[in-house]
């Protein structure tokens, strides 16, 4: 197989090259050179946001069994790649998002549920939301509904991190001693470790799928207890994890989700979007994801490969909780605050 990958040195593309080196598949990247592609691929440059920055694309010779996009800024870059491979390529996989669904959607909502509304193939970067249903629209308007899939991942965990999430909790952790564990302990949770999702795009591939799917695990596939536990055993710390409970933490200002990434508190609109994705068809179609616990130590020895400090998009803010902040809402734990576990 011949696959074409737009980005392919960072998280999701660059998961989706190694796999795919794996399986011995010739590979191409196309990216801008602002980081080294994995070792064994066809590297080609040019910048989607410039005039004339799909150039080297143009010239280069031969086609593709299939293009794997992970764009998420204006769609229109999407739109101008897929219009010009579309003769060159079998079929087009745009790695989209479950923020496509319109807010809030319900627990157990599927790939018919409703989407965000004014998204163009074309346009300009908006919002996350909107720029990633252009995406979709602009590769369904090159390749047709029939050549192309649409990737709505959920939440991303695993080795290449580059928005910090998990990486942040292992740093944390690692450090040992209280910890602030917003709860409940057995609070469900979705994801997708990123070498799961890389092994599904290609099987779509090689399947020829078509059509949306929501690329996470089963909803409850692991819980906020077992992601922390997992930590401390992966680092082998001495941290002691205090569970709090949710009107506690967020009663202290604390933000779900960025200061303390991964968690939104039970019942939320939030934890319904995030953790709470009907996935029944991508699991119908090949999705297999492994323990929490193999996510969790494969990233801890990354990060301690790479020195310790995951890397961190520019066009993301940074996630984590302040030690000052954190520190505060312990002592008020420490003190016996209702719904605390010292």
């Amino acid at each position: 197989m011949r696959l074409l990958i737009l980005g392919g040195t960072e998280f999701a593309g660059r998961a989706v090259a190694e796999a795919a080196l794996g399986r011995g598949w010739e590979v191409t990247v196309f990216h801008r050179g602002r980081h080294a592609p994995p070792a064994g691929v066809r590297s080609l440059h040019g910048d989607r946001t410039t005039p004339d920055g799909l150039a080297a694309l143009a010239q280069a010779t031969g086609d593709w069994d299939a293009v794997v996009d992970t764009w998420s800024a204006a769609p229109r870059a999407v739109r101008d790649s897929a219009r010009l491979l579309r003769g060159r390529a079998g079929r087009y996989v745009y790695v989209s998002s479950c923020s496509v669904y319109a807010w809030a959607p319900p627990v157990g909502y599927a790939e018919d549920a409703p989407l965000v509304e004014g998204a163009e193939a074309g346009a300009e970067q908006t919002d996350y939301a909107r720029d990633k249903r252009g995406g979709e629209l602009a590769a369904v308007e090159a390749f047709g509904a029939e050549r192309s899939v649409l990737v709505r991942a959920g939440l991303l965990l695993g080795r290449y991190e580059n928005i910090g999430r998990l990486p942040w909790w292992l740093t944390r952790i690692a450090r040992g001693g209280p910890v602030l564990a917003p709860g409940p302990r057995e609070l469900p949770l979705q994801y997708v470790d990123i070498r799961d999702l890389a092994k599904w795009i290609l099987g779509a591939v090689e399947g020829k799928l078509s059509g949306a799917y929501n690329l996470m695990s089963p909803r409850g596939h692991t819980t906020m207890g077992e992601l922390l536990d997992a930590c401390v055993a992966a680092t082998g710390s001495d941290a002691e994890l205090r569970w709090t409970d949710p009107d506690v933490v967020l009663g202290a200002g604390i933000e779900p989700w960025t200061q303390l990434p991964v968690w939104v508190p039970p019942g939320s609109e939030g934890h319904a979007a995030l953790h709470g994705a009907d996935v029944s068809r991508a699991v119908g179609a090949g999705l297999r994801c492994r323990p929490v616990a193999e996510t969790v130590a494969d990233t801890w020895h990354w990060l301690r490969q790479i020195g310790g400090t995951a890397p961190q998009r520019p066009d993301r803010p940074a996630v984590g909780l302040d030690p000052e902040v954190e520190a505060k809402a312990l002592a008020a734990t420490a003190e016996g605050v209702p719904g605390t576990t010292p």
